[in-house]
């Protein structure tokens, strides 16, 4: 089994890709693609299955004997979906039961497709931007690692906490090698309004899990880092969470980040969201 979180992937064996004791969290975590082939495979099965038990016993609708098994595949589609355009009709004890159990069954995928539609449309999502790459830049004369980020909604975000994470390769005195997650205090880790850019700092002083590396120990180490964001959407009145992560290669050291955020004729700031990620040396 494969977990990706952004670029970084994690594999995990003797744990079943797909849990059919949990559909619930199958049908949402699938890709929209993904639910609905789902929706759709499955509304061709349950119309297959009920067509095979039509055809098995000729003459229990009221069809030309020549239509067979797609006639009979016809029918359960406008009986699955409760159409019932007249026409074809049981005319057996037989049909009429499979009839009825095919109408219960129709009610009862079209209520939990609609459910699982409902759900996977009514799910929030933060739509936060991300600066592609990480910088290490002097801020107030110390070295600084920072991540900057913005809201890519129409609309304010509020009570907005942030929380940094390294993931280290390290090895015990015994010489046993692990990997070890260090939480990174940040300078400002919460921030009561977030409606344009945030700029997230961590100060690489001696107190730092990262204090002395350069981009070579960067590599050698497998540094990545991850990134956590949670805020509260007024509008949807729930609360959002989001992460990004990044490697080695998207930390920057020398550079900073370029001025996104102008003021306009009207004294109102502005931001260009098209700049987040945009750096320069220092």
């Amino acid at each position: 089994m494969t977990l990706q979180l952004g670029a970084y992937e994690l594999r995990k064996h003797g744990a079943p890709r797909f849990d059919w004791r949990d559909p619930y969290h199958l049908a949402v975590g699938l890709s929209w693609p993904g639910f609905v082939a789902l929706l759709a495979a499955l509304d061709l099965a349950i119309n297959a299955v009920f067509a095979l038990l039509y055809a098995a016993v000729p003459g229990c609708l009221s069809l030309a004997p020549s239509a067979g098994f797609v006639g009979a595949f016809f029918f359960s589609v406008e009986t699955l979906a409760t159409v019932g355009y007249g026409r074809v009709a049981p005319v057996t004890l037989y049909g009429h039961v499979v009839s009825a159990a095919e109408i219960f069954s129709g009610m009862a995928f079209t209520a939990l497709a609609t459910g699982l539609t409902f759900v996977r449309f009514s799910r929030p999502r933060a739509r936060i931007l991300y600066a592609d790459q990480a910088v290490v830049t002097r801020h107030n004369g110390q070295p600084t690692l920072m991540l900057r980020i913005a809201n890519g909604r129409s609309s304010m975000l509020v009570d907005g906490a942030a929380r940094l994470y390294a993931l280290i390769a390290e090895r015990s005195e015994e010489g046993q090698f692990y990997r070890r997650i260090h939480e990174l205090p940040l300078l400002r880790a919460r921030i009561p309004v977030f409606g344009l850019t945030w700029t997230l700092m961590h100060r690489l002083d001696a107190a730092s899990p990262l204090a002395g590396y350069d981009p070579a120990r960067l590599a050698a180490d497998g540094v990545r880092l991850f990134l956590a964001v949670t805020a509260r959407d007024p509008v949807l009145a729930a609360e959002v969470h989001d992460m990004h992560d990044y490697g080695p290669e998207d930390l920057r050291f020398g550079m900073r980040y370029a001025e996104a955020v102008s003021v306009d004729a009207a004294g109102r700031p502005v931001a260009d969201l098209g700049r987040v990620g945009e750096i320069e040396p220092e």
